[in-house]
């Protein structure tokens, strides 16, 4: 073999090397050995290429894939089954509060259990905290629900999104903070109608075991008109009282020095459990640390991922 036909035996068997299996090779190898003709090599070439798997077919695979492999991991992780303990509690609560409140026959274990989760188990207290609960759901949402039409001025902000869930399976909702200001034509009764409103969509989308929602909270842009004390210590009052052991986690992302003042002064009005559950994310690792818990296919866009944003009245 003259240089130039070494040169070109070399560059095609790497090519080949690289891309084919260990078949292709020894198919090339024979052509150059026993015919030396270069219309062969670039036959077996040509074949090679032919050969080679469909990039988009094995992409399709590996997203399929890791589809499954998420929706098994959330499966396993949200399965939150009532313990015999807590079943003897439940029992016990329930004579107490349906000598009260008969209507309370309709409630189902899972929610009583949420209210004595919120009270160690105490069944003399969670009973008390879910009567308080009874009465103020069947004043403030005599219909069962509130309608988006009780709430345009809140709705006409646009503050409030849902979409996906997160590695446990928890529905989760995007707030804007900034585009929040304070409700002067329904006031705060107008912004509370709003929060039940809004959590009543996130308990919706979630079963039995898998009662909790996760909230992210986005207060880029966040000044002193969306600095509404009142709205917010009102908020704090419904999703403790009322929606108690829903809450799974909120994730704090873009937080302006600002907001660390209000933080201060809405601080003693939450409970412990509640502060466990309020995490502030560095900027420098927003995108690495929301994806600690939420999928990279569940993960908004604005925050680098593929799932798009869908107001809460939409949802």
């Amino acid at each position: 073999m003259n240089a130039a036909f070494m040169i070109l035996y070399g560059v095609i068997v790497f090519d080949i090397y690289t891309s084919l299996n260990a078949r292709a090779i020894y198919t090339a190898l024979y052509f150059l050995v026993e015919s030396g003709a270069r219309k062969k090599l670039m036959e077996v070439k040509a074949e090679a290429v032919a050969m080679e798997p469909n990039n988009d077919v094995l992409l399709s695979e590996h997203r399929l894939k890791q589809e499954t492999i998420e929706k098994e991991e959330i499966q396993v992780k949200c399965n939150d089954t009532i313990t015999e303990q807590e079943n003897y509690k439940i029992e016990l609560m329930r004579a107490v509060i349906e000598k009260q409140d008969p209507s309370s026959k309709e409630v189902d274990e899972y929610a009583l259990r949420r209210f004595l989760r919120a009270r160690d188990l105490d069944v003399e207290k969670a009973s008390t905290m879910f009567l308080k609960y009874l009465k103020w759901r069947q004043s403030f949402v005599p219909k069962g629900s509130i309608s988006a039409c009780e709430i345009p001025n809140e709705i006409a902000q646009n503050k409030m999104f849902m979409q996906g869930v997160d590695k446990q399976g928890r529905p989760i909702a995007v707030v804007f903070g900034g585009r929040h200001i304070q409700n002067k034509i329904g006031g705060v009764e107008e912004f509370k109608r709003f929060i039940v409103f809004a959590l009543d969509k996130l308990c919706a989308r979630t079963s039995p075991g898998r009662e909790k929602f996760v909230i992210i909270g986005d207060l880029q842009g966040f000044g002193y008109s969306s600095s509404d004390v009142r709205a917010y210590l009102a908020a704090l009052s419904i999703v403790q009282d009322c929606y108690p052991e829903r809450l799974g986690k909120v994730l704090l992302v873009n937080v302006p020095y600002l907001f660390c003042t209000l933080w201060k002064m809405l601080c003693p009005f939450i409970d412990n459990n509640t502060k466990k559950k309020i995490v502030f994310v560095e900027n420098k690792r927003l995108r690495a640390t929301l994806l600690q818990d939420i999928n990279e296919s569940q993960l908004p866009e604005a925050y680098g991922g593929k799932m798009p944003l869908v107001p809460i009245q939409d949802a």
